[in-house]
Order: structure tokens, then sequence, then C-alpha cells
């Protein structure tokens, strides 16, 4: 039996644990605070949250994440999860969670640690990396982090990128309030396993048409902001989808879009892989840097435009212009196609003892 924490962070590490689990050819339990998804393959406990009141103490004095010391919601979690590691469950993976990572390993049940891109090498990621036999990075070895120790990259299985639209006959059902994306219906043309793209709808994009796409995870960017690019680029029409304003077909509107506007968490951008969007993906602040480093490697590849903060309203027509000539086929740097498949491929390795 596979294990599979679940961090409560927006949709995105239960969107992708998702595509995971279903390729999965042995049992899978999910374990988190947020609500079993309606296509989750396996059995699903329900956490407790425990991050509600005052947490005394949640780092253990700067040794870990969170940890709060007498709040009963905690210690029932971790509780329910030691019940299932002490009986059946035979691999943890993680994603994302130090603590869980380290309780596993603790009662000597071996861990996959799903990678996370920004600067982890504070005293918690490194015992967390470390202690894992094998950890999954949703990216390539092309991009991979250019800091990370050897010792990490030994036991790395690069994925690529892991979409829920790469899998064209299991199109993704919708979800109330879902995340953005959540739109109805899969790919039409779905993008092969080699990695390539999938084929705009009806043939082509939309001429001088702007998507905005933002998510759950929290943003610094408002209404103000984007009115002031679209009021900077006259003659491009912007849409903007958000969880209150979802998409009725996401993957449609991706494919249509000239150029697509988001952030840089990871299942937004596996999302923009997946359709070979020409894209400017603005990182929005989250812990250890992780969607700056995702769209630094972006830029850095050539893959699409990928900025540090939401730029100056004057700078706008640029940036369309210049996200104009990215996308398409650069995005086989960034995905393979398959990583849903390529990642639980390392997982059921790992629970075999044959390593990532």
């Amino acid at each position: 039996m596979i294990g599979y924490y679940v961090h409560h962070h927006g949709l995105g590490h239960r969107n992708r644990a998702v595509q995971i689990a279903r390729e999965l050819t042995t049992g899978v339990v999910g374990f988190s605070s947020l609500e079993r998804p309606a296509d989750w393959p396996g059995e699903w406990v329900q956490l407790p949250p425990d991050d509600a009141g005052h947490p005394a103490d949640p780092t253990a004095n700067g040794v870990l994440h969170w940890a709060p010391l007498h709040h009963p919601g905690h210690r029932e979690r971790m509780g329910l999860l030691a019940d299932r590691l002490r009986t059946d469950v035979e691999l943890m993976v993680t994603d994302t969670s130090a603590e869980v990572t380290l309780l596993a390993r603790l009662m000597g049940v071996p861990t996959a640690v799903m990678a996370m891109r920004g600067d982890r090498t504070d005293r918690t990621h490194r015992a967390a990396y470390d202690a894992a036999p094998a950890l999954v990075a949703p990216w390539s070895r092309e991009t991979a982090e250019p800091y990370w120790p050897e010792e990490w990259t030994r036991k790395t299985t690069f994925t690529g990128a892991i979409s829920r639209f790469d899998v064209p006959s299991r199109p993704p059902e919708p979800e109330s309030g879902a995340d953005q994306g959540a739109g109805r219906s899969g790919p039409d043309r779905a993008a092969s396993s080699a990695g390539g793209a999938a084929e705009p709808a009806d043939g082509a994009a939309q001429r001088n048409s702007v998507l905005v796409v933002w998510g759950r995870g929290g943003t610094v960017v408002g209404e103000a902001e984007i009115e002031a690019a679209r009021a900077a680029t006259p003659g491009w029409t912007w849409t903007v989808r958000t969880p209150d304003n979802p998409s009725p077909d996401l993957w449609r509107e991706l494919q249509e879009a000239a150029v697509v506007v988001t952030h840089g968490g990871n299942n937004a951008v596996a999302e923009l892989s997946a359709v070979g969007a020409r894209a400017v993906v603005v990182a929005q602040p989250r812990p250890h840097d992780e969607q700056l480093a995702t769209a630094a490697a972006l830029d850095r590849a050539g893959i699409c435009v990928g900025l540090s903060e939401w730029p100056a309203a004057a700078e706008w027509p640029g940036l369309l212009a210049r996200a104009g000539e990215l996308g398409g086929p650069r995005w086989s740097l960034w995905r393979h196609g398959d990583g849903a498949r390529r990642a639980a491929r390392a997982l059921e390795a790992v629970l075999s003892g044959g390593g990532a």
C-alpha cells in the first residue's frame, strides 16, 4: 500500500496527486486536510487542520517547518498518519511536508518526496530530502535546479511536467469551485507521449487575445494591475479567469489565446506546457521562492517569458510581443507528455525496493 500525503495550500498538490495515483497499479491511500477528490482511485483519510488558533512554537526553534506544541489538530493528524504507517503503508509519498517525510522514516517506512523548486537548502528541507530514498521532480533534467547537491540528483526521477491534460482518454472531471483551471473538457487533440504540445483547437489561436489565469494559492496582483495592463495594450482583448470567474472550457481557452498570462505555480505551468502556450509567467510570493525559481527557469530556457513580479503597464506591449515568439515546441524542454506515468513507475520501483 502506498500512502500519499497532500498539502492543503491551493489545489495544485491535490490535482497532481490524482494524476499520479490514477497511474499506479498498486493500492493507494490519500491523507490531506482537503476533501477527497471525486476521481481519487483509493481510500482517502481526512486529516484535521493544525493551523487554527494560536499555535505555540510551530517551528520547534527553527528545526521544523510546522509542528505546533499542544495543538489537538496536529496531534490527531500525526496520530492518524502513524496508525497507517504502523499497519499497512509501505511507502509514504509526501507532496509536500518535511514533517510527514521524517515521521515515516522514523517509523521505518521509506519515503518519496515530490520535490519543489526554490531554495530548499534550509535545515528542515535538507533533512527531509537527505532522508528520503527517492525524489520525484515534476520538471525535466535539462531545466533542473542548478544548486542541487549531487546526492539529490542521483536519486531523482525527472518526470517532466505533470498535467491533467496529458492523458486524452481520461478527461478531468469538473470540480466545484476548482482551482483555475477547472475546465469541463480534456484535450481534443492530446499531446504525444514524446512531449509535443497539442495542436491548437480550430487550427489557430485568436489574434491579439490575452487569457489571464489566476488560481487559489494567493496573489499580489489585483484588478487595478490587470486593468492598467489592458489599457496599455490597445488592440488586445483581455479575458480574466479566476476561481470566482472560472472558465467554461479552460483547455479550449488556453488553445485559443494568443498569449496566456498566469502565475508560476507548478500545475499552472504544466497546463501551459500541455497546450504549448505562448505565455508570460509572473511569479507570486511563495515560501522558499518557489515561483521565482520556476519563472527564472522558464525564462532561462527560452520557453516563455518569466518574470519575478508584475511589470509596469508600459512594459506589456513589448512583453506580449516577446511571448508571441516563444512557446510551441520549446515546451519539449519542460515536459515529456507522460509525467504522471513516469512518477507512478518511480514510486512503484521504490515500493519494490528498486530505488528511484
